[in-house]
């Protein structure tokens, strides 16, 4: 089943309307960023998703584990999303379950990436991760509304759970859930408007992933 998680969440009341769209986690992001929050703002987050049993994901870039722990749980987080050049050694140190971002490089095909993750997950097997698989941009660790070529992705969503995102919007998201099964698809300029969140564009984005999850689900003959 492919999860649907809302990052950049910059306040509670998008919180709520990506819960009651049926959002399956949300992230607030306390890296440099135009959606930056304050780790007080994020607790607020945080407090308001609980209420709706919606898990908050924290994103972090190049964060000391020891920091990256310390808020986590100050904040209320479920999950922690490592987005920069994190070590395996950072990774292991992480409390919460862990996401960790793999950014691919223009000139990847199928076996790199793949051979990427299979080594990541010799290295982390005792703390394994789920894979955001986002577009490396120069000098940026997400948000960026970059597509990859997702068919690469397809044997890596086969063997592990990943993350699809980076240019993901309600139009072309279904077409990602349908050919590539992924665990989950990742979402946050995608879903704005002059860079503020738009609720329309979250409830439409989550309706195309069910629509694209109904489609697989009459395939089987279910």
């Amino acid at each position: 089943m492919t999860r649907v998680k809302i990052c950049g969440i910059t306040d509670v009341a998008h919180a709520q309307a990506a819960a009651e769209a049926g959002t399956d986690l949300i992230g607030v992001v306390f890296a440099p960023s135009p959606r930056r929050v304050t780790p007080e703002k994020a607790k607020e987050i945080a407090a308001a998703a609980k209420e709706h049993g919606l898990p908050v994901v924290g994103v972090f870039v190049n964060t000391p584990a020891a920091e990256v722990n310390s808020l986590a749980a100050d904040c209320g987080l479920d999950w922690v999303q490592l987005s920069g050049d994190e070590d395996t050694d950072c990774c292991r140190q992480v409390r919460r379950p862990l996401i960790k971002a793999v950014h691919i490089a223009p000139d990847w095909d199928e076996e790199q990436l793949l051979a990427h993750l299979e080594s990541s997950q010799r290295e982390l097997r005792h703390h394994p991760p789920i894979y955001l698989l986002d577009t490396q941009v120069e000098e940026k660790y997400g948000g960026t509304g970059k597509a990859f070529p997702w068919d690469i992705a397809r044997p890596a969503a086969e063997k592990y759970p990943v993350i699809i995102a980076g240019g993901l919007d309600p139009e072309n998201v279904g077409r990602v859930v349908t050919e590539l099964k992924p665990w989950g698809v990742d979402v946050s300029s995608g879903v704005e408007s002059g860079g503020t969140k738009d609720i329309e564009k979250i409830k439409a984005f989550v309706a195309a992933v069910r629509r694209a999850k109904a489609m697989l689900y009459r395939a089987k003959g279910g």
